[in-house]
């Protein structure tokens, strides 16, 4: 019998019962959806990720105290920063950042309370990537003299001076009286750290007012931020503040008391631990799959015992078993490839809609639409292959005689 003419026979054998067949394909509908919009979830959380963490700047490199080493967050001082940014070769900048506990602020009338204050040196717009919007950053000399200014993030700004110039006014910070020089441009949230809502002070003087009172380390920093002048560079530059800064402290390089980073290195940590995640949202798809194949496999079986006397009467008119075989394969194979591209159509158009109103960036894989897909026809050919050789088994005399 020709290919074709099985292929009608086995979508009108189908069509014989729309309802029952448009159920048994939504398990493959849900697992192939499943899969695109939870691969799509995972990628759109990685990109995310990497967004945040290259917003920190260009070419970065973050220096900070060996987390679990006792002692080792008291070592990190100013001076570290200093001598990186004299001895280090084929660097862009640094900057070297502190901050103490968050603070009331006050100005134009207006009390903030729990305002994160970072203390900051002069280079910090350069490092990271983090334009001024109006007025100036403040500068090298007035870091060294302890000037008493303040730069406002664009939230702050707003907050205490609405649409007015907030430049050349005076707010307080704790207790310290500042004159604001500069409001940085609005950048949001990055890493879940609210960038407009803190305030930037010289680094010097977060020192001498705000950590003065702590016995040990009062000019200590808790992160270098080092720009390398290229990508190309950056393993050269990790090697010498590997080096300068194991010297300084007086530890081994294989065992510092600090470390090393680049964004590279915090991304990939980052997709680690979302790799477990992914992992379990494939399992989750993959269920959603195996349970719409066995839907199918039952209800093929279900079909070819509902008709056994039409498989005998296709048997006695000259249809081979093979015919046979291939009949009923050929229809849980269409339940399954129309499940799959109805599940297409829903995954694509589900990861759209996730991502506009799920609050949670996603980003479709192209690669997971032929593997939903192909995953779909794997399972409508092993599942439907038993129920289609017990078809073909069939003794054509004893079929007939079944009721």
């Amino acid at each position: 019998m020709k290919f074709k003419k099985v292929l009608r026979t086995a979508w009108e054998g189908l069509m014989l019962n729309k309802v029952r067949s448009f159920l048994t394909t939504l398990g493959v509908i849900i697992g192939v959806a499943s899969v695109i919009v939870m691969l799509s979830v995972s990628a759109g959380t990685e990109a995310a990720i990497a967004e945040q963490i290259n917003a920190l700047g260009a070419n970065l490199i973050i220096v900070s105290p060996m987390r679990g080493v006792p002692g080792a967050g008291r070592t990190m001082m100013i001076a570290d920063a200093y001598a990186i940014e004299e001895q280090v070769v084929g660097i862009d900048g640094i900057s070297a950042e502190q901050g103490p506990a968050p603070q009331i602020v006050k100005g134009n009338g207006i009390t903030l309370e729990s305002i994160a204050v970072i203390g900051t040196t002069a280079d910090f717009p350069n490092v990271r990537d983090y334009a001024v919007a109006s007025g100036a950053y403040f500068t090298a000399d007035e870091d060294e003299r302890k000037a008493k200014v303040v730069v406002l993030g664009a939230g702050i700004a707003k907050d205490l001076f609405g649409d007015t110039s907030p430049l050349g006014q005076t707010i307080t910070v704790g207790t310290v009286k500042l004159t604001v020089i500069g409001v940085m441009e609005a950048k949001g949230m990055v890493s879940d750290v609210d960038y407009d809502g803190r305030v930037y002070l010289p680094i010097n003087i977060v020192f001498q007012k705000f950590m003065s009172e702590m016995p040990i380390g009062g000019d200590r920093v808790r992160t270098i931020y080092v720009k390398a002048d290229s990508q190309e560079n950056i393993p050269s530059v990790i090697t010498q503040i590997t080096a300068l800064l194991s010297e300084r402290h007086d530890v081994s390089p294989s065992q510092p008391d600090f470390t090393v980073q680049t964004q590279q290195d915090i991304i990939a940590t980052q997709e680690a631990t979302t790799a477990a995640f992914r992992d379990l949202l494939a399992w989750v798809a993959g269920v959603s799959l195996l349970v719409g194949g066995i839907g199918i496999m039952n209800i093929m079986l279900v079909s070819v015992t509902e008709r056994t006397r039409e498989i005998g009467l296709r048997q006695a008119l000259g249809a081979r078993a093979s015919d046979v075989l291939l009949q009923f394969l050929l229809e849980a194979v269409i339940l399954s490839l129309a499940g799959g591209l109805v599940g297409v159509g829903m995954g694509v158009g589900g990861s759209y809609l996730f991502g506009m109103f799920g609050g949670m960036q996603t980003a479709i894989v192209p690669g997971s639409i032929p593997l939903a897909f192909g995953a779909a026809a794997v399972i409508g050919i092993f599942f439907g292959y038993y129920p289609a050789t017990q078809a073909a088994k069939l003794d054509p005399i004893e079929a007939l005689r079944r009721e």
